[in-house]
């Protein structure tokens, strides 16, 4: 009996432990039991359920190709909601004249200016004020309506072909992305209280915005408004549906060119809802495995300009991502790093991009385990934010289609978690340019996953790298929750990002360099250590990932630890996409 329980425990642990390296081998390119080299073909759906065989095969009610330890975890299966789907178009018609649910005005403080006799001043406000009997500049000043940005009311009131008007404030003036796209997302929420399936937007000073600036505007406004209406009910038992389906922008042109704005916010808009998406969902749903198979998914509906290659542990082993693969060593999901390429469908290439984002699916902090009030553990679920930012702009770029420039987006997909076979504190790992890192910390483990991600977009032969990661609590001390930290020597570069931010209408701030603050990142037995002391953290880290950057490769880092989520609303934002598709059309032809 002694003899027969022996001989089971042996081949129980032929499975649960790792073999010893070989002299020959390396220490920390741990060996997972992964399958061969990976290329997925599936038809193009959101994280979600589908009935009948389910994607990737298999019987009904079968998500993705989790490892078998994850298969069933909670036996959580995201439900098969819809995206809402609103059709915009730009129209010639008086606000007086419209006729549906809603008709939204945009103010600003000045256009609720009144005269002696409490009439307004606005051309618009007074036209529809007439044909309301005076009702609109009553109800407004007994409402204390006054337009400051956050103010709504809604009327229904005879004498418009509209059933009801709703005035929405815009604050002191209007004139920014950011300004337009809360203007959407106010008339989503009116919409949606109201219950209206088609509504009309004016600005009551439409004739102030300079030409050049309309489209802009309309694009924004179309977004703010795509984005507020839609909700991530997949993981509700009950939801809502949206019965909005079209929206009317009036006063600020027709023609070719704004429609084709208002396809370009579409197309943006649902981009952000897939990273969105990716980020609310759960670990034990995105696995790294799931994570590839959503970026190959999108490959397989662009297949015409995006090609995907998917590489196993083992793979990387040959790459000798030994920093990567040091993270993902404990995890019972093995690793799988992302790389989308797109090419555009004709005309030569004149720019080549890389996109990087970090891909932890899940943080645990390793064996320095992230514990006590404010560590956060229950919403590492975000730490692939910035996987998510590449892969939803990944999505865009694939329905828009660029000229002149391929487009890199490249992730190292892991977990950082506990076990037995985990990378330990003290370790040294060696990245795939051969710098050899002392980990110091198992929780910051993001920038040893970039490190190797980073050396592979290198190797592509780009120009020009831009990295996203939910690196540093010490970023978000620093700027706050809505702000972004972005850190490059390049001038050139930071102009061009800067400039796409300010257009998509997300905030970005640069942050210094500081070489000075490498010291305390100097290893006594490695290269280096892969985090110094308290002081300066986002810059040590940023710092950290220079090194793994060719000299000649204009290079960003883009630390989105804060506007990742939405700590009130308990969501993702979606934050870094709209900068990035704007950022790459400025790089094409």
């Amino acid at each position: 009996m002694a003899a027969v329980v022996s001989s089971l425990a042996a081949s129980i642990s032929s499975f649960l432990v790792p073999p010893f390296p070989s002299s020959s081998s390396s220490l920390f390119f741990t060996k997972f039991r992964s399958a061969p080299f990976l290329r997925f073909s599936f038809a193009v759906a959101p994280l979600c359920y589908r009935s009948g065989g389910g994607v990737g095969g298999g019987g009904a009610g079968k998500l993705m190709a989790h490892s078998l330890a994850r298969a069933t975890l909670g036996l959580t299966q995201p439900a098969n909601v819809d995206v809402p789907k609103i059709s915009f178009a730009a129209k010639d018609v008086g606000a007086v004249e419209w006729k549906g649910d809603i008709l939204a005005v945009g103010v600003t403080e000045k256009d609720m200016a009144k005269d002696e006799s409490t009439k307004f001043e606005n051309s618009l406000l007074k036209k529809l004020d007439a044909h309301l009997g005076g009702l609109l500049s009553e109800a407004s000043s007994e409402e204390d309506f006054t337009g400051k940005a956050g103010q709504s009311i809604v009327l229904r009131l005879p004498g418009l072909g509209s059933k009801r008007v709703s005035l929405i404030g815009l604050g002191q003036s209007a004139s920014t992305t950011l300004a337009f796209l809360n203007f959407g997302e106010a008339i989503a929420a009116t919409a949606k209280s109201a219950q209206a399936s088609d509504v009309a937007i004016v600005l009551a000073s439409s004739e102030s915005i300079a030409n050049e600036s309309k489209l802009n505007t309309a694009s924004a406004i179309a977004s703010g408004t795509v984005l507020g209406i839609y909700e991530d009910n997949r993981y509700k038992s009950e939801s809502k549906k949206s019965v909005l389906k079209s929206v009317d922008i009036l006063g600020l042109g027709t023609g070719h060119e704004i429609e084709k704005k208002l396809k370009y916010a579409e197309d943006v808009s649902s981009a952000v809802i897939f990273g969105k998406e990716l980020v609310n969902s759960p670990a034990n749903v995105l696995t790294p495995a799931v994570l590839a198979e959503e970026a190959s998914k999108i490959a397989s509906t662009y297949s015409d300009v995006i090609s995907a290659t998917i590489l196993n542990a083992e793979q990387c082993k040959e790459l000798k991502m030994g920093s990567y693969l040091g993270v993902a060593a404990a995890s019972a999901n093995p690793p799988h790093f992302i790389h989308l390429c797109y090419k555009p469908p004709s005309g030569p290439v004149k720019t080549k991009l890389a996109l990087v984002g970090k891909g932890l699916t899940f943080d645990s902090g390793g064996y320095n385990i992230k514990t006590g009030p404010g560590c956060s553990i229950e919403l590492m679920k975000f730490d692939m934010g910035g996987s998510a930012a590449v892969l939803g702009a990944a999505k865009a770029i694939g329905q828009i289609k660029p000229a002149g420039v391929e487009v890199h987006f490249i992730v190292a997909a892991c977990e950082n978690m506990i076990s037995g076979t985990g990378m330990r504190p003290g370790d040294i790992v060696t990245a795939s340019n051969g710098k050899t890192i002392e980990v110091n910390n198992t929780d910051a483990e993001g920038r040893l996953t970039l490190a190797d991600a980073l050396v592979y977009a290198c190797n592509q032969g780009v120009e020009k790298i831009v990295d996203l990661a939910t690196l540093t609590g010490a970023c978000v001390v620093a700027l706050g929750p809505s702000i972004a930290g972005v850190f490059t020597p390049s001038d050139a570069l930071a102009k061009e990002v800067l400039t796409a931010a300010e257009v998509s209408g997300e905030k970005l701030w640069r942050m210094p360099l500081e070489e000075s603050y490498w010291e305390s990142m100097k290893s006594g037995v490695a290269d280096m250590v892969n985090t110094g002391g308290r002081q300066g953290g986002a810059i040590t880290a940023a710092l950290f990932l220079k090194q793994f950057v060719d000299e000649k490769v204009q290079w960003m880092h883009i630390d989105l630890a804060g506007p990742v989520w939405n700590e009130k609303k308990r969501t993702a934002t979606g934050f870094g996409i709209s900068t990035l598709v704007e950022w790459v059309l400025q790089n094409s032809s």
